[in-house]
């Protein structure tokens, strides 16, 4: 059975949508099948994995039109693509019964299929999220190693508290890792210091560095493996999602 982990964090420019390809695409690398799904309006996921337009996407699959129908980008990693209509899902989807599960149900057929399955989460804390969470065995945080990092942080695990009582019992939060770090940097370092004494054990050992070449391989359709494999963003990724599968055993 595999694992579903959703990649969240309600304040924008922390490279969730970058950690969920590079970690699906790393846990690919250590021979693992892998499903990411783009839950995200902006399609930012999607645009940066080369697709656009696609017919079959999140939110029809939402909307009861279809099932999911995963798009082979290479050997062992699949997408669900998501398109900028799925921005009016909120308010679509606010009357249906049991709207907070849709999600869930319709991932529920594909588990068996994959070892991993990665929700690219939308910036804020609406019924998308919630379906991430409800749907999800646990959620990864990306922090940015900046001042307002822990800022509005409270509220994010608040509502992960309200859906473990209410809509997932079995939720967790599997981890905090820190992204866009300078070591050279004071206020990177105090940051960290303050988060890890915040989250403890939920920090990740491998902090993501500072790296031009994640910036710029979305503009070719590629994760950082395939465009960069000697950067450091490639050499951090592989190291944590070597932690993520270590974790998950």
């Amino acid at each position: 059975m595999s694992k579903v982990i959703s990649i969240s964090n309600h304040k924008g420019g922390v490279g969730k949508t970058t950690s969920a390809i590079n970690i699906g695409a790393g846990l690919n690398l250590l021979k693992k099948k892998v499903l990411l799904i783009d839950l995200d309006p902006q399609a930012n996921l999607t645009q940066s994995l080369g697709l656009t337009n696609e017919a079959i996407n999140i939110y029809g699959a939402l909307r009861g039109e279809y099932k999911l129908q995963p798009i082979e980008i290479f050997k062992g990693l699949d997408v669900i693509p998501s398109t900028l209509d799925l921005s009016g899902a909120e308010v679509e989807l606010s009357s249906e019964p049991g709207r907070e599960y849709i999600l869930k149900e319709l991932i529920e057929p594909l588990r068996a299929s994959y070892d991993f399955i990665i929700i690219d989460s939308p910036p804020s804390l609406g019924l998308l999220t919630i379906n991430s969470f409800t749907a999800s065995d646990e959620i990864l945080i990306p922090l940015q190693a900046q001042y307002l990092a822990l800022q509005g942080l409270a509220k994010l695990v608040e509502v992960v508290d309200k859906i473990k009582q209410r809509l997932n019992k079995g939720l967790k939060v599997g981890g905090v890792f820190i992204t866009q770090y300078d070591s050279r940097k004071v206020l990177n370092r105090d940051v960290v210091d303050t988060i890890q004494s915040h989250f403890k054990d939920e920090v990740f050992k491998t902090k993501i560095r500072d790296n031009i070449a994640l910036a710029e391989a979305p503009s070719q359709g590629l994760d950082i493996f395939r465009y960069s494999s000697k950067s450091n963003g490639a050499e951090d990724y592989l190291a944590l999602s070597k932690e993520v599968l270590k974790r998950s055993k």
